[in-house]
């Protein structure tokens, strides 16, 4: 029979693991629930004990259901379109010719550069006066100030940054499809349009399905270039469900509030994960 030290001297191995998680993850999480039921002082502390009471102050809020439905369209946005951007670059590159890994480098590049980064070049790009957008289009738009355009482009921006790493995760798909299947494809009449419809897509949906899953969590997540970019303007027309909690705590204190805002997008991104786990099966050919 094992000792007792042969039974629990694997489980020893996880001990830092778990610590690790628990003050970095566990802890902040139950935390956030803790305070999502208090009001709070200037200094995060939990001072009286509100029940529900701030999430039915969020129901009650038109700013919230204005930053709800912000993000849903960012998050569309910035999904498809960086989707998109890593699948066609990521078909483009799948040929060998001559420069692709040129052309592989500039496709995944976004993935090595901070958002931060991006933005103040973004930010630059997009100037009134001196960007080289409104000098290309020959426009005068105040793009990041205008609310006709500034969640626009916080998203285009959010795409661009996420399709670098879409690109690597389809290049990765695209080499585990049977080049056999092509070729036969092709002896029996199929063109180009009709193979990637029949045969490329069906053949990438897991890493399809895979990707979106990161993607719709990523989106959600956004901060920095909204930080930098807009500021959650103008008005609130880019006051992302992210950017309303960081305002929350950290501009208005209200900590309680901001807890409850962080556990609802939390069941948001559940729900929707656990929802597309389940239609999975109707959609994924492995």
């Amino acid at each position: 029979m094992k000792t007792l030290k042969e039974k629990t001297g694997p489980y020893l191995y996880l001990v830092p693991c778990l610590l690790i998680f628990g003050i970095f993850l566990f802890y902040p999480f139950f935390k956030t629930i803790y305070l999502s039921l208090f009001k709070t002082n200037k200094m995060g502390q939990a001072k009286l004990f509100v029940g529900l009471g701030n999430y039915i102050d969020l129901l009650k809020s038109p700013s919230f259901y204005n930053s709800l439905s912000v993000t849903v369209i960012f998050v569309v946005i910035v999904v498809v379109g960086s989707m998109l951007i890593g699948l066609v670059g990521a078909v483009l590159c799948n040929k060998a010719f001559p420069g692709i890994r040129i052309f592989s480098t500039a496709y995944a590049l976004p993935m090595a550069i901070a958002s931060s980064s991006a933005a103040m070049i973004f930010k630059i790009i997009l100037h009134p006066s001196v960007g080289i957008m409104n000098k290309i289009l020959g426009v005068s738009i105040n793009w990041v100030s205008d609310p006709r355009y500034a969640l626009v482009c916080v998203a285009v921006l959010t795409a661009w940054l996420n399709s670098g790493i879409n690109f690597l995760y389809f290049s990765a798909g695209l080499g585990n499809i049977d080049e056999s299947i092509y070729e036969r494809a092709s002896v029996d009449g199929a063109s180009s349009v009709q193979q990637f419809f029949s045969l490329t897509l069906p053949g990438l949906s897991p890493i399809m399905f895979y990707t979106l899953v990161v993607n719709i969590i990523q989106a959600f997540q956004s901060f920095g270039q909204v930080k930098i970019l807009t500021q959650g303007g103008p008005g609130e027309s880019t006051n992302l469900m992210v950017y309303s909690i960081y305002r929350d705590a950290f501009f208005n204190y209200r900590f309680g509030s901001a807890a409850a805002q962080s556990v609802v997008l939390f069941l948001i991104v559940m729900v929707l994960t656990l929802v597309m786990f389940k239609l999975e099966k109707k959609g994924v050919k492995y």
